[in-house]
């Protein structure tokens, strides 16, 4: 839908600044009032990682005047396959202050304003009422929610985008907006998934350059609602499958029953994210009280196998992609999907104990549960899996 421009035009632009944006300033819709409107913008970017990265330098370049980044993490090398903002070098630095020094070097006339923490309910709101737009660049459901809630007590409009192998979406929410009709994200998916049930960007992967298309499209998204030109995105859902180079457009409407933005609303200030979304289930949950090791106590267990004086079996429950990047010695491959549907019974017996392990200890504890519901009743699964035997035990072999 066409809106009205986000933010009122600043006095004017540099002479620096004319000849940076002159090609901006040609395009009729955009012109000297749209870029003015950029460069008196403040927005927010979540996250410095696959979305944010595209997005805060395609913003950087176009003019906005005033970037805040909310980022926590730290450089990995992971991350340079598709978060193009940092560098070699910036392996093991703050990814806030990474992505400061990128937009520097792109636009050293836009402000860049830090906010090098982990955003929660205590902290959420006074960081967004600074700024006229957020672009969502998340990647876990928790602070998905968080940042829908938060956007919508505070009335601003948010860009979100989602990332995932080779398929991407993106959407414009605004629930507040006058005489929109427009949904929220909680309007397009009411509950979260079931824990477990859709892996990470860091357990399933990415395709690199598919950040850079959705991150793009919220960037579009961002710079239509200052300005106020063009088709605003409100109320649709983009979706891109990359490996068919196949774009959708779907409708999405106002939830009448919506916990947030539904006239009988019953979400009326932020919650415990974690707890509604869940990062495992509770039977999950339940199994691993009381039947969780460390790394260094699998070590120890592993020499005592090796020396003969203790049995047992490892299983790794990744999927086979996973068990080639690095693994435990003496492991075997038996994924999650075998549990569920309950074919590992078939490749399991009850004569020794199981010791089960996963990248992180999630679906591991999921596997668990399958096993403790099936009578092995001295079953265990890893904490922290081999991300943790990695770090602590075997450092020469990659993470990921």
């Amino acid at each position: 839908m066409s809106l009205p421009a986000l933010v009122e035009p600043a006095a004017e632009l540099t002479t620096d600044e004319v000849r940076r944006y002159s090609r901006h300033l040609i395009i009729p819709d955009v012109g000297m009032t749209g870029q003015k409107r950029l460069k008196n913008a403040k927005v927010l970017v979540i996250g410095a990682g696959g979305l944010g990265s595209p997005a805060l330098l395609y913003l950087a370049a176009a003019g906005v005047g005033t970037l805040g980044i909310a980022e926590f993490d730290e450089v990995d090398e992971s991350n340079l396959q598709r978060q193009i903002i940092h560098g070699q070098s910036d392996i093991g630095k703050s990814k806030a202050l990474s992505a400061k020094e990128s937009i520097a070097e792109a636009n050293p006339l836009v402000e860049v304003v830090l906010h090098d923490e982990r955003l929660d309910n205590d902290n959420v709101l006074e960081i967004f009422a600074q700024y006229d737009l957020i672009v969502d660049g998340t990647d876990n459901f928790a602070t998905r929610y968080m940042v829908n809630d938060a956007a919508y007590f505070l009335g601003k409009p948010y860009v979100w985008g989602s990332i995932y192998r080779f398929d991407g979406q993106a959407s414009v929410f605004w629930p507040t907006l006058e005489g929109a009709d427009a949904p929220c994200y909680r309007c397009l998916y009411p509950e979260p998934p079931p824990p477990g049930m859709v892996p990470s960007c860091a357990e399933g992967g990415v395709l690199g350059v598919l950040c850079a298309s959705i991150g793009s499209i919220q960037v579009n998204e961002a710079i239509k609602l200052l300005t106020g030109i063009g088709d605003a995105a409100v109320g649709k859902l983009v979706i891109y499958d990359a490996l068919e180079l196949e774009w959708r457009t779907l409708k999405v409407r106002k939830d009448p029953n919506c916990r947030l933005c539904g006239p009988n609303a019953d979400v009326t200030e932020l919650i415990d994210y974690e707890s509604f979304c869940g990062a495992v289930s509770e039977e999950a949950a339940d199994a691993a009280a009381g039947s969780t090791i460390s790394v260094t106590t699998l070590e120890h267990m592993l020499k005592e196998r090796e020396e003969g004086s203790r049995d047992f079996v490892l299983v790794d429950v990744r999927e086979q992609n996973e068990f080639e990047i690095n693994r435990i010695p003496g492991s075997v491959l038996i994924p999650k999907g075998e549990f569920l549907n309950g074919n590992v019974f078939d490749q399991l017996g009850q004569d020794k104990p199981v010791v089960l392990h996963c990248k992180s200890g999630v679906r591991s504890a999921e596997a668990l549960a399958v096993l403790k519901g099936a009578g092995y009743d001295d079953a265990v699964h890893v904490g922290g899996g081999v991300v943790a035997w990695v770090n602590q035990i075997d450092p020469s072999q990659p993470s990921y």
